[in-house]
């Protein structure tokens, strides 16, 4: 019976060994099998990968190229149309940028689908990052909204003189986040177009013709009439003025030391300044050629004797 056993064991330890020994050749016949499969078919699909991806950056790269043509083309037409409409200079170079940048957008958005970068996730991720760049810049964002109002409705346009936010001015320039105005005294202003689109605007140039007004003292006892006919007479001589218009020479106030006269007359709004000048200077002339005396402050000091006491 212990024979028996003994001779088991042996045998059990022997079959066991026999297989140890042609496990590994096995294992290894059927790796190196596999190894040669996969290595023919990973150089398989890299081939393909390649020749896909290569195949689809040439043809991104052709339509890039072709629709950077096409933008610039569109961009020339648009152009033309809107001159042959005679579309405001300030308002063709907003739509042109707008739309340039539009087609822009585009075609970038083209060009990521034909690679095969999934265009959804992308806008999702530009919406929620303009979101956040639009919290922090809620400030410009109000100007460029500003400067759109301003393009659309014209409260104002290039060339015109204007008075906004406490600054007066000729429009130079009308951008997309603020207006630049250039000062009588030749100063360059920025002014946000948020604030500028919601504020008071005065355009002084918005009317052909405006009114010039003067105001002028002369002494208690000048004639009132010889007085009207001068002043009539030197507004009369300034071709400037608009002679189909009222003119006035009235009283206004009866001051302390002056008989205070108010002027007015109508003249075109670009010869407002030099015609106030003018008249200012031929005033100042022939009223006292005339007879017409400028009054002077006035102080009468009266003395009374006092007795002296003894």
């Amino acid at each position: 019976m212990p024979e028996n056993i003994s001779n088991t064991i042996q045998q059990s330890f022997a079959e066991i060994a026999d297989s140890t020994m042609k496990a590994p050749k096995a294992h290894l016949s059927k790796l190196a099998e596999l190894g040669g499969q996969s290595l023919d078919t990973l150089l398989k699909h890299i081939t393909d990968f390649v020749l896909e991806t290569a195949g689809k950056i040439i043809l991104a790269l052709v339509i890039f190229y072709v629709g950077r043509w096409l933008i610039r083309r569109l961009k020339k037409l648009l152009a033309r149309v809107m001159e042959r409409r005679k579309v405001d200079p300030s308002l063709q170079s907003f739509l042109l940028s707008l739309s340039s940048g539009a087609l822009i957008a585009v075609l970038i958005l083209i060009i990521v689908g034909i690679l095969g970068i999934n265009t959804t996730s992308l806008v999702a991720i530009f919406g929620a990052a303009g979101l956040g760049v639009g919290m922090a810049m809620s400030g410009t964002l109000q100007n460029f909204a500003g400067g759109v109002m301003i393009l659309i409705l014209k409260p104002y346009k290039l060339g015109d003189f204007v008075e906004a936010q406490g600054q007066s001015g000729t429009v130079k320039d009308i951008r997309l986040f603020n207006t630049v105005v250039n000062t009588p005294d030749n100063k360059t202003i920025f002014i946000p177009n948020g604030a500028i689109s919601t504020g008071i605007i005065n355009n002084y140039s918005a009317e052909k013709n405006r009114r010039v007004e003067w105001s002028v003292g002369i002494s208690y006892g000048d004639d009132m009439d010889h007085t009207k006919s001068v002043v009539m007479d030197i507004l009369s001589a300034d071709k400037r003025i608009l002679h189909d218009r009222e003119k006035l020479v009235a009283i206004r106030e009866l001051n302390t030391n002056a008989v205070v006269l108010v002027i007015r007359a109508w003249v075109p709004a670009k010869e407002f300044w030099p015609v106030f000048f003018a008249v200012n200077e031929a005033l100042y002339k022939l009223l006292p050629e005339n007879g017409i005396a400028f009054p002077f402050n006035q102080v009468n000091v009266t003395l009374n004797e006092v007795a002296q006491v003894k």
